[in-house]
């Protein structure tokens, strides 16, 4: 049987699953789910995926994520390649941590994203347990093993969990939501509700039949491989490569050819590959040929680099800040968490 496509464009939800290589173990203790989290947290600011949701089981995780530049295979593969790697340096073993590929579901967000986020939210309560039934409401409540907690109390808030997500389907994130929210989620938990998912099983999409259609029109006419369905970008394009470039340059005072030029190693050229990724709708591998035929990783790498180094000297961050600013004028941008 063909695998399924994988049905990318920018600003689509997705429900992401990945479990464990014959079922066993991804997390053996609270530290697992710390370095999970903490690499998860890079993996979105690389990316600028946002997470609305996540639970964390013994052996398999759940996702509720957006991803405005169409880019969901690369972070699910750059994420899975990260934890994976800690995971096997840890335990000082080799391999493979998961079954296979990721699985994933596209979601019609206004009619299904409050009711996929429920789903994952419940999911450590269909775990087999002796446990009250009351008792184990009350441990979901408070467990970080999944972002409910913060949904209901903003005190115990991730900062790279975009709450705004779902609440802004509850009227805005205020008291009253996030009550509402609670309710919505106890008659989950209290009532025998389908999952949302089934509607998915057979096209990998969770909607109606208008939106379903809609993909499958998408997918037709963009379709190149037989493998993998690539980034529908007629759906968004911001900013022209070519123009950020030289306005760029112009900017940081270094030639084009300077910048662009292959075995050449700095912080502009980096800064030039992270708002590149960020601003123009385009993969690693695309910035790699404009930025002297590079290797994606070499562009992925320089774009961790950077990110690291604005974390830990404010002055990089400022002035990355005041480039990105003055480069709005050609459009709309997105702003670099630090």
């Amino acid at each position: 049987m063909a695998r399924p496509l994988r049905i990318q464009y920018p600003d689509a939800y997705y429900h992401v699953t990945c479990r464990g290589n014959e079922r066993r173990e991804i997390f053996r203790n609270n530290d697992d789910h710390n370095v999970f989290l903490e690499l998860l947290a890079r993996s979105l600011d690389i990316y600028t995926v946002e997470l609305g949701a996540y639970a964390l089981m013994p052996n398999h995780f759940h996702f509720l994520v957006r991803t405005p530049k169409g880019n969901l295979s690369e972070f699910m593969r750059h994420f899975n390649i990260s934890y994976t790697g800690a995971f096997n340096r840890k335990y000082r073993r080799s391999g493979h941590l998961y079954q296979g590929r990721y699985k994933a579901f596209l979601i019609q967000a206004d009619n299904y994203l409050l009711e996929v986020s429920r789903y994952i939210h419940l999911n450590p309560l269909r775990m087999r347990s002796k446990d009250p039934v009351g008792k184990r409401w009350n441990n979901l409540l408070n467990d970080e093993t999944t972002s409910l907690a913060g949904y209901l109390n903003v005190k115990k808030r991730k900062e790279f969990v975009c709450y705004k997500m779902i609440m802004d389907y509850l009227g805005g994130d205020t008291q009253k939501a996030r009550n509402e929210y609670r309710k919505f989620i106890e008659a989950g938990f209290r009532e025998e509700i389908p999952s949302p998912l089934d509607r998915g099983k057979g096209t990998g999409i969770i909607g109606g039949e208008n939106f379903i259609e809609k993909v499958k029109q998408l997918v037709a006419r963009e379709k190149k491989s037989p493998r993998e369905q690539p980034a529908l970008r007629e759906l968004s394009k911001k900013i022209k490569p070519d123009d950020l470039i030289e306005k760029y340059a112009k900017l940081s005072n270094i030639k084009r050819e300077e910048l662009t030029k292959k075995g050449r190693q700095s912080t502009e050229r980096a800064m030039l590959m992270e708002l590149l990724y960020r601003n123009c709708n385009i993969t690693q591998p695309e910035i790699g040929r404009m930025m002297g035929d590079i290797d994606y990783s070499a562009v992925s790498q320089a774009r961790k680099r950077l990110l690291f180094k604005m974390q830990h000297e404010p002055a990089w961050a400022k002035r990355f800040s005041e480039i990105q600013d003055k480069l709005g004028k050609l459009g709309q941008m997105s702003r670099v968490k630090i």
